[in-house]
C-alpha cells in the first residue's frame, strides 16, 4: 500500500464510536466557535469581495452560505472558509515546528455532509478525522521551516474529511487525498512581510480545490497514489521523509486544539493575557506607559515579534495588526481587551496606539522557548513614565489545553461575535442545533444559518 492507501484506510475505518465523550463535547464546542468567527465576520470587505465573486459565478444551489444564499459544495467550502478564518479568532493547533488552524477544515465538511443529506455523527466523525490528519502532518511534517504554509498540510486534512463527509470507500478516498494534495503546495510568504487579504482567504482557497478532488475521486477520477513517497512527491520535494502509522491513530487530536480568548494570533494569546492583568491589578492606562518588554518563546518572537517574517512595528492594516505582537500588546493596554473593534483601520493608525507600539520590546526567551508548546509561556514587564514597574509571567491562558475552553465559555463568545448580525433567536437556534448535532441531520444545523433580514 502506498501511504495515500495507508491514510486512506484510517479515514475509512474511522467511526463515531471511535469518538470519546470528551472529542465529541470538544467538537461541539468548535463547531460553535467557528461559527461565531464566521457570522462576526459577516460585513468584513474582503468577505463581500468573495461573495460577490460566488454569487457572479454561479452554482447549483446545493449547500448553505453562512448569512445567505447557497452555492455548489466547493464555493460553499471556499465562502465559509473565508468567514471562519477573517476575524482570526478560532482555533489553533500547536505542534514543535507548525501551527495550524483545524477549524479551517470546518466549511468544506459542512458542506459535503449537508450535500450528501449527512447526520450529525457523520460531520462530526469526518471533522474529527480532518483535525487528525492536519495535525499530525503538521507534527511529523512542519514545513514553516521550508518557506511553505500550513495551507499544504491543510490540503489534504479536507480532502480526507470531504470523502469521509461523502461516505467514500477507501479506494476512492485514497484518490480524494492524492488529487487534493498534489497540487496544493502554499508558500510562507503569505505570512510575511506587508500582509494582505490573502493571509485569511488562502485556507478558504486551498479547500475549495480540495473539495472539488474529493468529489471528481468520488466520480471516479484517479490521482497519484504516491503523492507522498514517490518520485519527486511531497516528502521528495517539500517536507522531507516522515512518517506516520495510520494503523496507531485515533481520533483524539481534537482535545490538544486551542480555543482564543483573545482576537489575536495564537502565539500572542498569553502575553495579551498578562498585559491585561497587570492593566487591571495596577490600574494602568496606556498613557502611563513608558515602554513595554515582552520575554516569550521563539516561535513567538519569530512570527508575530519581528524575528523572521517581518517588522512588526510597521502595522497599517488589519492583517498586519493581527500578527503584530507589538500592535496587540499596545491595543489591548490602551482599550482593556482585544477584540473586533481593536481591528478596525481607523483604531489600527490612531496615533496612540501607533506611538506605544513602537515601545513595545519583544525578545526571546531560551528558558520559555522549551517549554513550548507543552505551554505558553512568558514575561510581560511594564515601566511606567513615573518609573514604577510591574511584570507578570504566565505559562498558559484560559483557553489552552492545560485549561481548556468550556461550552458555556464559548457560548458567551459566540453571542459576543454575532450579535451584530444575528438576533438572540437565530443565535440561541444556532446554538441549540449544535449541541445536539449529534441527533439532529446536517440540515438541521444548516438551516439556522440563514435567518430572517440575513439574505
Amino acid at each position: 500500500m502506498t501511504e495515500a492507501e495507508k491514510l486512506a484506510d484510517f479515514v475509512h475505518r474511522a467511526s463515531w464510536s471511535d469518538l470519546s465523550d470528551a472529542a465529541r463535547q470538544a467538537l461541539k464546542i468548535r463547531i460553535l466557535d467557528s461559527l461565531g468567527c464566521a457570522i462576526g465576520a459577516l460585513a468584513a470587505e474582503p468577505i463581500d469581495a468573495v461573495r460577490r465573486q460566488v454569487e457572479d459565478f454561479g452554482g447549483a444551489p446545493l449547500c448553505t452560505l453562512i448569512g445567505g444564499g447557497r452555492s455548489a459544495p466547493d464555493r460553499a467550502a471556499f465562502l465559509n472558509g473565508a468567514l471562519i478564518r477573517h476575524l482570526d479568532f478560532m482555533d489553533s493547533y500547536l505542534a514543535p515546528g507548525e501551527t495550524c488552524h483545524p477549524s479551517d477544515n470546518l466549511a468544506p465538511v459542512l458542506a459535503a455532509a449537508e450535500h450528501a443529506r449527512a447526520d450529525g455523527t457523520t460531520l462530526m466523525t469526518a471533522l474529527a478525522v480532518a483535525y487528525q490528519v492536519q495535525a499530525r502532518l503538521c507534527d511529523e511534517a512542519p514545513l514553516r521551516d521550508r518557506g511553505f504554509d500550513h495551507t499544504t498540510q491543510g490540503a489534504f486534512s479536507v480532502a480526507a474529511g470531504v470523502a469521509k463527509a461523502l461516505g467514500l470507500d477507501a479506494e476512492r478516498t485514497a484518490h480524494a487525498i492524492a488529487l487534493g494534495g498534489v497540487d496544493a503546495v502554499g508558500l510562507r510568504v503569505t505570512r510575511t512581510g506587508a500582509l494582505s487579504h490573502w493571509k485569511g482567504l488562502a485556507f478558504a482557497h486551498t479547500a475549495c480545490g480540495a473539495t472539488q478532488a474529493a468529489y471528481l475521486a468520488m466520480r471516479g477520477v484517479t490521482g497519484p497514489l504516491e503523492v507522498f513517497e514517490g518520485v519527486k512527491g511531497f516528502e521528495q520535494s517539500v517536507s522531507g521523509p516522515f512518517h506516520i502509522d495510520w494503523d496507531r491513530e485515533d481520533l483524539e487530536r481534537v482535545r490538544r486544539t486551542i480555543i482564543k480568548k483573545y482576537n489575536a494570533e495564537v502565539h500572542a494569546q498569553s502575553a495579551v493575557d498578562a498585559a491585561l492583568e497587570l492593566r487591571s491589578r495596577h490600574g494602568i492606562t496606556g498613557g502611563d506607559v513608558a515602554q513595554v518588554e515582552v520575554r516569550i518563546f521563539e516561535v513567538a518572537h519569530l512570527i508575530i515579534g519581528g524575528g523572521a517574517e517581518g517588522d512588526k512595528h510597521l502595522v497599517a492594516t488589519k492583517e498586519q495588526a493581527d500578527h503584530s505582537l507589538p500592535y496587540m500588546v499596545a491595543a489591548a493596554l490602551l482599550d482593556g481587551q482585544l477584540a473586533p473593534p481593536q481591528y478596525a483601520l481607523d483604531r489600527i493608525r490612531a496615533a496612540d496606539v501607533q506611538d506605544l507600539l513602537r515601545r513595545v520590546i519583544i525578545r526571546s526567551d531560551p528558558g520559555f522557548s522549551a517549554r513550548f508548546p507543552q505551554e505558553m509561556p512568558c514575561r510581560v514587564a511594564i515601566t511606567l513614565r513615573n518609573g514604577q514597574r510591574f511584570e507578570l509571567e504566565v505559562r498558559d491562558y484560559e483557553g489552552f489545553h492545560t485549561r481548556p475552553a468550556t461550552w458555556e465559555g464559548v457560548l458567551a463568545k459566540f453571542h459576543v461575535l454575532a450579535e451584530p448580525f444575528a438576533h438572540e433567536h437565530a443565535r440561541t437556534a444556532i446554538a441549540s442545533a449544535v449541541s445536539r448535532l449529534d441527533e439532529l441531520p446536517v440540515a438541521d444545523l444548516a438551516r439556522t444559518l440563514v435567518w430572517r433580514g440575513s439574505e
